[in-house]
């Protein structure tokens, strides 16, 4: 696919790009997946920063680190949405972007230090087509762990680009490890509108579930649709009530029995959200009784430390993408879509050469096994000593045996 590419030493406006993004976009009006077409965009429509450090859920790791304090249940499924209304700073306090495409073996690993606890991080491209990375976080002194695939399915509707969860994503799975409990947290549709006006959001009208077997416990959370005229609400709403996990099918907040219900959940997840304890409507109880889970409005990511580059490997997302970065950096565009082309070749050129030889791709770090693993990937001895040494500060890797664009 050709590329317009913007002048060397030009910075393009924002109009500019946005002209050339909806043209790209209106050649996939109708494709049922976006994400799953083999294109590449010019290097002036991109974030210099590679997907993989960009995409995941530890906005504000202390809340992470803190699912599991609280000695209550419904305590700690509290902490659990005070998680999940966190995780994502990034769509509230900024704006949405397109970061690098991964490519396969590609791997980032970072790490922070919240609130007296280490957080670390591992995800590693294990599928180019379809595109699915594995992660993991790890907060070994409060053994909590969480991991799950992220495969995103995209389809542009005219208007928006709407993003469903692909079939490998069945979430993310959070693990308790002192307290033996496995937290399931879905994906809502999200949907990046506001491309004709020039000012792109994220809005999110689904509707979404957290559920822990061991306790008995489920959430159902709804987030409401746009507004007239297309001002977003950004509403959610949601009921904490007991049940058998593993048997219930309720999907709606109001086929919930009065008698489970524990608790409920209402406000902006663009602004604040709250916690009412028992089953009476949100807006008969008092505000005194009410929980602030989030206030999102002053929130900002949490930034991530990273080993110092000179330790980084060739495939190393930071080290990878560096050329592609800097020339972004120094404006140098057509050079940026040239490196970051040579990339992509290369990496077609070692897909060609695998199927010529018949073999099959093996990740480093993750046992991968999507249909058969139920969302839950697993570390590998390599895996293990990656997050070992993030959690120690021992950062060093031994090279690849194989490389999958380099």
């Amino acid at each position: 696919m050709s590329e317009a590419v913007a002048p060397d030493g030009k910075m393009p406006d924002d109009s500019s790009r946005l002209r050339t993004f909806i043209s790209i976009l209106r050649r996939f009006a109708g494709v049922s997946d976006i994400a799953a077409v083999r294109f590449s965009l010019p290097a002036q429509l991109l974030e210099p920063m590679p997907n993989l450090e960009y995409w995941h859920y530890l906005d504000r790791p202390e809340r992470f680190a803190a699912i599991g304090d609280s000695d209550d249940a419904v305590g700690r499924m509290v902490a659990c949405l005070q998680f999940w209304f966190t995780k994502d700073i990034k769509y509230v306090s900024g704006r949405p972007c397109k970061p690098y495409n991964s490519t396969l073996g590609e791997f980032f690993r970072c790490f922070w230090d919240a609130e007296g606890a280490r957080v670390s991080y591992l995800t590693e491209q294990t599928s180019h087509h379809p595109p699915v990375s594995a992660y993991w976080a790890e907060c070994p002194q409060k053994a909590v762990t969480a991991c799950g695939y992220d495969q995103l399915s995209a389809k542009f509707t005219g208007t928006s680009v709407k993003v469903t969860p692909g079939q490998f994503n069945q979430g993310i799975f959070i693990t308790l490890h002192n307290r033996d409990e496995v937290y399931r947290l879905t994906h809502p549709i999200a949907y990046l509108g506001g491309i004709f006006r020039g000012n792109l959001s994220v809005s999110v009208a689904d509707t979404c579930f957290i559920t822990c077997a061991k306790t008995g416990l489920k959430v159902i959370l709804h987030y409401q649709e746009e507004g007239y005229f297309g001002k977003t609400q950004n509403r959610v709403e949601g009921v904490v009530f007991n049940c058998d996990v593993a048997e219930d099918k309720t999907t709606r907040i109001k086929s919930v029995p009065e008698k489970d219900i524990v608790g409920r959940i209402d406000g902006s997840w663009t602004e604040q959200i709250f916690f009412s304890p028992g089953p009476r409507e949100f807006k008969k109880v008092p505000r005194n009784e009410k929980t602030l889970l989030a206030d999102v409005r002053d929130l900002r990511p949490v930034p991530k430390q990273c080993p110092p580059p000179d330790v980084q490997l060739p495939n190393e997302s930071r080290r990878f993408w560096a050329p592609v970065s800097d020339a972004i950096a120094a404006k140098q565009f057509s050079s940026a879509t040239d490196k970051k082309q040579i990339l992509e070749e290369k990496q077609r050129e070692k897909a060609a050469e695998r199927k010529a030889q018949n073999r099959i791709w093996t990740p480093r770090f993750f046992v991968v096994e999507p249909e058969r693993d139920g969302g839950m990937p697993r570390l590998t001895d390599e895996g293990v000593k990656v997050i070992r040494g993030l959690n120690t500060g021992d950062f060093h890797l031994e090279l690849p045996d194989e490389y999958g664009a380099l």
